[in-house]
């Protein structure tokens, strides 16, 4: 089925590689970001090795209302969205006591509002069309807490839970939903995080790419949840069983600078 996907963060690491992948495949893509730019530098990239038709929404889901407006600017176009990639997301350093608020409310919105209001808002016309593909980006910080970097895990714990447990609800449908869950991976995201030099991610980032493609597959599948790498996938099943004292103090040494 060719059809059009709307990958939101989209500018770099993860986003422009999913846009990549669908491209490639071809189907069209609606990129959503706030740095219209990059979204621009990619389109015509995109444009210039495949004939797929790119859609560009420059957008900051960090404010409020952003969903909808996305959403009235597809409608607009008449554009019918197949595939929906909830991929934007930031994550932020240090103590919570001694952390920007409207950074750390911003990333809930981000991480969180601006995914589940997307999802609301384009999954009833898949479920009318009996056909459809959904991927969140949560990530393996989303099965433990996280201290020094405690909203960023609770958002992705959410996202996790939120996504296996709709992936359940749409059973028999013709519409999935799937949660990628990667460790540290080589993008943008701990420069602007602010932990690029702890021990998370000194021990080794996976390749953006790669992590996108196992995602991909597993969104293409209809798989409802993939951990991504062998390291990652053993520290699951690890966390189930280790004693939670035990479980925060690592999660603590690893987000440290």
């Amino acid at each position: 089925m060719k059809g059009t996907a709307l990958v939101t963060g989209a500018s770099a690491g993860l986003g422009r590689d999913y846009a990549r992948l669908f491209a490639a495949d071809g189907h069209d893509v609606v990129l959503v970001a706030r740095r219209g730019d990059r979204l621009e530098q990619l389109a015509r990239e995109i444009a210039s090795a495949t004939s797929v038709e790119t859609h560009v929404v420059a957008i900051d889901l960090a404010a409020r209302g952003a969903a909808r407006k996305i959403e009235a600017e597809i409608r607009a176009r008449g554009i019918t969205i197949d595939f929906l990639v909830n991929n934007a997301g930031f994550g932020s350093t240090g103590p919570f006591a001694g952390a920007d608020v409207v950074k750390q409310l911003e990333m809930i919105q981000v991480n969180v509002v601006a995914l589940v209001e997307l999802t609301r808002l384009f999954l009833p016309e898949m479920l009318v069309r009996g056909r459809g593909r959904i991927l969140n980006v949560g990530s393996t910080a989303g099965f433990q807490p996280g201290p020094f970097m405690a909203i960023y895990y609770a958002t992705k714990g959410f996202v996790n839970s939120f996504t296996e447990a709709l992936s359940y609800e749409l059973a028999g449908t013709g519409v999935t939903a799937t949660v990628s869950c990667p460790g540290a991976t080589a993008t943008e995201f701990a420069g602007h995080a602010g932990n690029a030099d702890s021990w998370l991610f000194r021990i080794g980032a996976a390749d953006s790419m790669a992590v996108a493609r196992e995602g991909y597959a597993a969104m293409m599948a209809g798989t409802p949840m993939v951990v991504h790498g062998l390291t990652n996938k053993l520290g699951v099943q690890v966390l189930r069983v280790s004693p939670r004292f035990a479980v925060r103090g690592v999660a603590a040494r690893l987000n440290r600078s």
